[in-house]
C-alpha cells in the first residue's frame, strides 16, 4: 500500500473489517461492526433457545407421549437457521464518516442505507446496557430534527463510541453555528 492508502495491485482495501476502495472518486471510508457485537447475540440465542429446547423435549415427554418429544426440533430448528443469520446481519452493518454527514448502511434482504447530515444532528448519546457493558461494548444513538431519521449503530467498542460522539457532536455545533 503507497502513502496514499492505494494498493498498488490496484486491489481492494480492507480498512476496519470491511473491504472498501480508496478511488479517485472521493468513495466513502467504510467501518464494520466489531466481532463482540455477534458473539453476544450468539450467546443471547443459545441462552434463550437450548432451555426452551429441553422444555420443549421434556414437557410433552413427561406429560404426553414420549413422541411428542420431537417437539424440540423446532426451536433446534430455529437456532440452526437463526445462527448463520446473525452473522449476515452483523456483517451488513457498517458506517463511514464523510465531510459533510454520516453514512449507516444495513440490512441483508432489505438494504437500508441512512445518511445524516451533521448540522441536523440535535444529539448524539453513548448507550450501554448491562449485557452490552458485559461484553465491552455500546452504541452511538443519533437524534435529529425529524424523528424518522434518528439513527444508531450498535456493538461498538466503548473507546470508539466516545470518539465517534465527541466528533459527531463537535461536526454537528460547526455545522448548525452556519445555518
Amino acid at each position: 500500500m503507497d502513502d496514499a492508502g492505494h494498493d498498488p495491485e490496484g486491489g481492494a482495501i480492507e480498512r476496519g473489517g470491511v473491504t472498501g476502495s480508496a478511488g479517485p472518486r472521493d468513495e466513502p471510508v467504510w467501518s464494520g461492526l466489531p466481532r463482540g457485537l455477534l458473539r453476544m447475540r450468539r450467546l443471547l440465542l443459545v441462552v434463550w433457545l437450548v432451555p426452551l429446547t429441553v422444555a420443549a423435549a421434556l414437557v410433552p415427554g413427561l406429560l404426553a407421549a414420549p413422541g411428542w418429544a420431537v417437539s424440540a426440533l423446532l426451536p433446534l430448528g430455529l437456532l440452526l437457521w437463526a445462527w448463520p443469520m446473525l452473522g449476515r446481519n452483523w456483517r451488513s452493518w457498517r458506517y463511514a464518516e464523510r465531510a459533510d454527514d454520516l453514512l449507516i448502511s444495513r440490512g441483508v434482504l432489505w438494504r437500508q442505507e441512512t445518511v445524516v447530515p451533521y448540522g441536523r444532528m440535535q444529539l448524539v448519546e453513548v448507550t450501554s446496557g448491562p449485557v452490552e457493558r458485559h461484553f465491552g461494548l455500546a452504541g452511538v444513538q443519533l437524534h435529529t430534527a425529524a424523528a424518522a431519521t434518528d439513527a444508531r449503530i450498535p456493538g461498538l467498542d466503548p473507546a470508539e463510541a466516545e470518539r465517534l460522539r465527541d466528533r459527531l457532536t463537535e461536526l454537528g455545533e460547526a455545522r448548525s453555528a452556519g445555518l
